[in-house]
């Protein structure tokens, strides 16, 4: 085994990771070898638990390790070629917590094709100008916290919008959060419990991963189809590990874009209901559908679904400002953890987007988006397929595509040499149970810009090149 040095300049998450690297690389440690656990690492090195779970993290994105549920971490085969060959490159790393650090440590890179938020320009910045020109006209009262619940007028405001989309709730059950992320934070801290089985989208949205890795939870992986879910796979993985909770994205899912039939719709909540799981909905894609399509709150009306939203991606995402509803008893406990946590969310802010929504050119604003959207996802899909990417779906709204390309055996290879032309990319291991290497990746449409694909057309004719 290799020592730390706690003095050097190089962080010990890099000298953790150097060192496996090193002994994999000159065959010290040989393909199957189990690895020491993350506890018994920390303990002999006498380093943080965290520190040795974010260089494993690395490990197993780079394509050293292999995690395999209640077995540990194992080194793992290694792959040849072009772009499965790994390295990290100048200061940037794609780990598992790279969307809560990296993605905005690293927010100077010009171009960020892999982000999960509109463009500026997009967003309706006038519209928060005029409600902060008006709350200044107001002479809004900014001392002491706002309702535990939050502001009142908004909450009526989501009421309504719940009921445009046929979610019948009332006022006491909304919550309103700092974004999802909050939201999605509470409904985990308060129904999962360390190793408990919760049943996740399979690649999935990679906050909220990050977020149950954090907890300690067993994640079971739900695979993801272009019409919703492999509904075969997902029953024989509920029936097999008994889930407390599904954490589902049905509309415009990150990272495919893709939205769920239905049917499938339907068949998720008889699951439910067959095997007793709560089922946790991010809905916060709902404002760039063109489509009225049912959500799962809608066809149970609350009943086993937690519902969440957020106006992060319409309005802004530097208000903070997203939502949950739920069953009375339920909503009361996620409001009693809320104050627990952080006390209360941003009156101010929470004024700032009632504002917003109530300005009579928000729907002309979010119609506008739509358009923009499918644009975008029109002109970036030709221009994937042209360069010989395969798209898991073509959703024509929202933000995302979800693409491989059968030059690229390890997507975060790429990412390292994107980073260094100036280009954040979203490499598909980040949205994986088991942070696997992936050939996908995560492209937000609105960020596709010539510069993109540009670069990606010049490192897939290298990697030609090179094989010729």
């Amino acid at each position: 085994m290799f020592t730390l040095d706690p003095r050097s300049a190089t962080p010990l998450v890099t000298q953790i990771v150097d060192g496996f690297r090193r002994m994999v690389e000159d065959g010290t440690l040989r393909a199957g070898t189990k690895l020491p656990s993350i506890r018994q690492f920390a303990a002999t090195h006498e380093v943080s638990v965290y520190t040795v779970v974010d260089a494993y993290d690395r490990l197993v994105a780079l394509g050293f390790f292999a995690s395999r549920p209640h077995s540990g971490f194992f080194v793992r085969s290694r792959a040849s070629g072009a772009l499965a060959q790994t390295s990290t490159r100048g200061n940037y790393t794609f780990d598992s917590m790279w969307y809560m650090r990296r993605i905005f440590e690293n927010r100077s890179l010009s171009s960020k094709p892999g982000c999960g938020w509109l463009p500026s320009e997009w967003l309706f910045g006038e519209g928060v100008r005029r409600s902060l020109r008006a709350l200044a006209t107001e002479g809004v009262d900014l001392g002491g916290y706002g309702e535990p619940k939050g502001y009142p007028p908004l909450r009526q405001l989501v009421r309504d919008l719940l009921a445009e989309h046929q979610v019948n709730a009332n006022t006491d059950q909304v919550l309103l959060t700092q974004g999802s992320s909050q939201a999605l934070d509470l409904a985990a801290r308060r129904l999962v419990r360390a190793g408990d089985s919760v049943l996740v989208e399979e690649p999935g949205y990679a906050n909220l991963l990050s977020s149950l890795r954090f907890l300690r939870a067993r994640l079971v992986g739900a695979p993801r189809t272009p019409q919703g879910w492999d509904l075969e796979a997902l029953e024989a993985r509920v029936r097999e590990h008994r889930p407390k909770v599904f954490f589902t994205q049905p509309r415009l899912q990150s990272p495919t874009g893709s939205s769920a039939q239905l049917a499938h719709l339907h068949r998720v909540l008889q699951l439910a209901e067959k095997y007793d799981f709560v089922i946790v909905e991010n809905d916060i894609y709902v404002d760039l559908d063109p489509e009225t399509r049912p959500s799962l709150a809608s066809l149970d009306q609350l009943q086993r679904v937690v519902h969440i939203g957020s106006f992060s991606k319409t309005i802004s995402p530097n208000i903070r400002v997203g939502y949950m509803a739920a069953q009375p008893d339920l909503l009361e406990e996620l409001a009693q953890l809320k104050m627990l946590s952080g006390l209360t969310s941003s009156e101010f802010t929470e004024r700032l987007a009632y504002g917003a929504l109530v300005d009579g050119r928000w729907r002309k604003h979010v119609k506008h988006v739509r358009e923009r959207l499918a644009e975008a996802h029109q002109r970036t899909a030709a221009q994937l397929l042209g360069l010989g990417f395969e798209l898991f779906c073509e959703p024509e709204a929202g933000m995302l595509l979800w693409a491989r390309h059968p030059a690229i055996a390890n997507s975060a290879e790429l990412a390292y040499k994107a980073a260094e032309s100036d280009i954040l990319l979203g490499p598909g291991h980040l949205f994986l149970t088991d942070l696997a290497p992936s050939p996908w990746l995560r492209f937000n449409v609105a960020f596709c810009t010539e510069n993109v694909i540009a670069f990606l057309r010049e490192e897939l004719g290298a990697v030609q090149r090179q094989a010729a």
